[in-house]
């Protein structure tokens, strides 16, 4: 697995998944958002037109969002790589961060199976950058964004599985 932090690994699924809603952004939804801020561009005057506003806006978002899945898919990884039970990008951790028991995601949120609630740590975060590498067992502390060194023990490393 590269560590290029540009790199993000993605499930089939995920890449599926997001590779259809780019392909729906870039087609039929972009055709449609231009097809009604061309209707509402007909109704007249601009500055009081709250419709050809609206779809301005979602045509913004719209167009982030290409951008983003498009960067996205270009870095992506697809597949599993071989788990040799160390954190990476792609592993769900059990640890034991200043006390508490938390179990998340090493990764990026868009791998995440549609209404999961599994929390995400990016593998750039100061939690994730700490634990890459570590295995069961493990123990290491971090600085929090706030300046506290944070105490954290691995206690259970799994592939993730959509």
């Amino acid at each position: 697995m590269s560590n290029d932090t540009q790199t993000t690994w993605l499930t089939q699924e995920a890449h599926d998944r997001l590779t259809a809603e780019l392909e729906q952004l870039s087609g039929p939804a972009r055709k449609e958002i231009a097809d009604r801020i061309e209707a509402a561009r007909e109704e007249g005057d601009l500055k009081e037109n709250g419709g050809y506003h609206a779809a301005k806006d979602e045509q913004g978002k719209i167009e982030a969002r290409i951008r983003q899945l498009t960067e996205l898919l270009k870095h992506a990884t697809v597949g599993e790589a071989d788990f040799d039970g160390t954190v990476e990008p792609g592993t769900v951790v059990t640890a034991v961060i200043a006390g508490d028991e938390s179990t998340f995601l090493v990764g990026n949120r868009e791998i995440v199976a549609e209404g999961s609630d599994l929390t995400v740590y990016s593998p750039v975060s100061p939690v994730g950058a700490a634990i890459l590498g570590l295995r069961e067992g493990e123990e290491t502390t971090y600085t929090a964004p706030n300046g506290k060194e944070i105490s954290v023990e691995v206690t259970k490393v799994e592939r993730y599985q959509p």
